[in-house]
C-alpha cells in the first residue's frame, strides 16, 4: 500500500515539474520557430537567421566570454584563497570569515552592483570624486562601466558558491599526504601546489563550471554596470531584444536564449558528473583525521588585514554606500559640508511614490507566499528523492536540477511565451510560477541534505500504526525537518524578494517588483531614491531571515 501511495506521490510530483521546468523550454523552442507572441505555431527560421547574421553578435559573443571566464576564473581563485586561510592556516578569527564568506548571497545582486556604480561611475562616483580632488585630476581615473569593472563585481558576488564547494574539500583533505611531502622535504608552497591542488581539483573545476553558469545567467552586473558603458553581453542583449524599439521580439530573444540555455544545461550536468565522481578523490579514511594547520607566522598578521578588507569590500561598503547616498542631496564626496546637507527627502519621495509601494508589497507577496510554496514543493521532491530510490525518483531527481541552469532571462521568455493565451498572463500570478520554478533547487538542496538525517524505520512504524503519508510527514517528518525548512525557506524567500532576471521579462504595469523599479531608477540615475528604496529591500530581506529563525526555533522539537 505505501508503495502504491509512494508511486502516486512521485508521479504527481513528475508532473508538476514537468510544467514548471519542461514547458517553459518547450514553449521557448517553438517561440524561437514562430513569428511573433500571436503567432504560435506560424513556423519560421527568420528569427535565427535575424540573431546569427547580426554583425554586432560577435563583440557581444567576445564580451559575454571575457566576462563569464573572467568573473568565474576571479571568483574561484578568491574562494581558493579564502578556503585556505579558513580551513589550513592559523589566521585568527576564522569562525567569522566562514559566516562573512557565505553572506552575500542575502545582499541582492542589483543592489551590490549600483553600490560600485554609486563609488566608481566616471561621471560623479563617490571614489572617483574624491581621487580628482585628491590629484587635481581633470578626468575619472576609474570607470566601473567596462569590462573589467563588471568581472570585479560579478566575482565578488559569486564568491560564496565557490566558496561553499571548494571549502569542505579543502577541510576534509588527509593530513597524511602532506606530511609526506614535508619529509621529502617539501616546504608549505611546493606542497600546497604539487599535493593540495592537484587533489583538490574536481572541487575547484566544479566550483569554476558553476560559477560559469551564474555568471552566464547574470543580469543584475551587465545591465547596471555594462549597459551604461555600450558594454553589451547575451543576456542585456535579450533585453534591449524585448525592451528597446516600438515592437518586442520576443521571436528572437527566445531564438538568442536557445544558444544560453543549451551552454547552461549542458555545464550543469558536467558539474553534476565531476561532483559525483568526486568519490574516488576521498582521502580522510579514519575517525583519528585532523587537518595540518599551516603556521602563517611573519605573513599573518598582512593576510589577516587582506582578509578583513574583502570582508569590508562585500559586506559593510555596500551598505554604506546606500546608505549615505539615500541621505545627501546628489552624490558627493563625504565631508562636512555633506553631512551637513543630509535629510529625509528621497526617502520621503520614495515611501509617497505609488510605485515603489506597490513594487514592495508585490515583493514582499511573491517572497512570502512564494517561499512558502516552493518549500512545501521541496519538501515532497526531496522526500521522493532520498527515500523512495527508483528510476521514476531518479527522473525526479534530474527534473528538479534542470532548473538549476535557467538564465533567469531565458526562462523568462519561455513562460512569456507559455502564459501569452492563459489568463495567468501579465499578472503577479506568472511571476509567482516562474520563481517557484527557477529557484526550486535551493529549497531542494537543503531538504535532501536534512532527510538523510531522519531513519527510515520512524516512517515505517508510522505505516504500521495505519498513519497516511500525510499523517507521518505532518506528524513525525516535518517537525524533525524544521532547521532543513527554515534554510530553504530563508533562502527562497529572500531570492524571491532581491530577483530581477526573471522579473524584467513577465513584470508588467501592476506587477512591479523592488529589483524591476530599482533598475528603473538606476536607468534614469536617480541615485538618492535608489538607495533609500535598496535600504528598505535589504531591511525587508533581514526581517524574514530572522522572522523565519525565530518562528523555526519555536517549533524546533525539544531532545530529551
Amino acid at each position: 500500500m505505501a508503495k502504491v501511495r509512494h508511486t502516486n506521490l512521485t508521479y504527481l510530483l513528475i508532473g508538476i515539474l514537468a510544467l514548471l521546468t519542461l514547458a517553459p523550454i518547450v514553449m521557448l523552442v517553438i517561440g524561437s520557430f514562430s513569428e511573433g507572441l500571436r503567432n504560435v505555431g506560424k513556423f519560421t527560421f527568420e528569427k535565427y537567421i535575424s540573431v546569427y547574421s547580426d554583425p554586432g553578435l560577435v563583440d557581444i559573443l567576445g564580451n559575454t566570454v571575457m566576462f563569464v571566464v573572467g568573473a568565474a576564473l576571479f571568483s574561484t581563485i578568491l574562494a581558493l584563497f579564502l578556503a585556505y586561510l579558513n580551513n589550513r592556516t592559523n589566521i585568527p578569527w576564522k569562525f567569522s570569515f566562514k559566516v562573512l564568506s557565505v553572506v552575500p548571497m542575502m545582499i541582492p545582486h542589483v543592489l551590490f552592483s549600483v553600490s560600485w556604480a554609486l563609488l566608481l561611475n566616471p561621471s560623479n562616483g563617490i571614489l572617483n570624486l574624491w581621487l580628482q580632488q585628491l590629484f587635481n585630476l581633470s578626468n575619472a581615473p576609474l570607470n566601473i562601466y567596462s569590462i573589467p569593472g563588471m568581472i570585479l563585481v560579478e566575482g565578488l558576488l559569486d564568491l560564496p558558491i565557490a566558496y561553499l564547494i571548494i571549502s569542505p574539500a579543502m577541510a576534509s583533505f588527509d593530513v597524511s599526504l602532506e606530511e609526506s611531502s614535508k619529509v621529502f622535504g617539501g616546504g608549505n608552497l611546493k606542497t600546497l601546489f604539487k599535493i593540495t591542488l592537484p587533489v583538490l581539483r574536481p572541487a575547484i573545476l566544479a566550483a569554476f563550471i558553476l560559477c560559469v553558469v551564474r555568471c552566464l545567467a547574470s543580469f543584475a552586473v551587465p545591465s547596471v554596470l555594462g549597459m551604461p558603458g555600450r558594454v553589451y553581453v547575451l543576456s542585456t542583449y535579450i533585453y534591449r531584444t524585448v525592451n528597446t524599439g516600438f515592437i518586442a521580439d520576443y521571436g528572437k530573444a527566445a531564438a538568442i536564449g536557445m544558444s544560453i540555455l543549451v551552454v547552461s544545461i549542458s555545464l550543469i550536468y558536467v558539474y553534476r558528473y565531476m561532483t559525483r565522481s568526486s568519490e574516488k578523490y576521498v582521502t580522510v579514511s579514519s575517525r583519528g583525521f585532523k587537518p595540518v594547520v599551516i603556521e602563517l607566522k611573519k605573513a599573518k598578521i598582512p593576510l589577516f588585514i587582506v582578509v578583513v578588507l574583502i570582508s569590508f569590500i562585500l559586506i559593510v561598503l555596500p551598505v554604506l554606500v546606500l546608505l549615505y547616498t539615500s541621505l545627501v542631496p546628489y552624490s558627493m564626496v563625504p565631508s562636512a559640508k555633506a553631512f551637513s546637507m543630509m535629510d529625509l527627502n528621497h526617502w520621503k519621495t520614495v515611501l509617497a511614490d505609488p510605485i515603489s509601494l506597490l513594487s514592495l508589497k508585490n515583493s514582499l507577496f511573491l517572497g512570502v507566499v512564494g517561499a512558502t510554496l516552493g518549500t512545501l514543493l521541496s519538501l515532497f521532491i526531496a522526500y521522493v528523492i532520498v527515500k523512495v530510490k527508483t528510476r521514476t525518483a531518479g527522473i525526479l531527481e534530474a527534473l528538479s536540477f534542470l532548473s538549476f541552469s535557467f538564465p533567469g532571462i531565458v526562462i523568462g521568455i519561455g513562460f512569456m511565451w507559455f502564459f501569452i493565451k492563459t489568463p495567468l498572463y501579465a499578472t503577479i500570478w506568472a511571476l509567482l510560477i516562474g520563481y517557484v520554478a527557477t529557484y526550486l533547487p535551493y529549497g531542494i538542496r537543503p531538504m535532501t541534505s536534512a532527510f538523510v538525517q531522519i531513519h527510515s524505520h520512524l516512517e515505517e512504524s508510522s505505516a504500521v500504526c495505519g498513519a497516511s503519508l500525510l499523517t507521518t510527514m505532518r506528524r513525525i517528518v516535518i517537525p524533525l525537518l524544521v532547521p532543513g525548512i527554515v534554510s530553504g525557506w530563508v533562502l527562497m524567500a529572500t531570492m524571491f524578494l532581491r530577483e530581477l532576471s526573471l522579473s524584467v521579462v513577465l513584470s508588467r504595469p501592476g506587477t512591479e517588483v523592488l529589483a524591476v523599479q530599482i533598475l528603473r531608477f538606476s536607468e534614469d540615475g536617480l541615485w538618492g531614491r535608489l538607495s533609500a528604496l535598496g535600504i528598505i529591500m535589504i531591511f525587508f530581506s533581514t526581517l524574514l531571515v530572522i522572522l523565519a529563525n525565530i518562528l523555526g526555533n519555536r517549533f524546533k522539537p525539544a531532545h530529551d
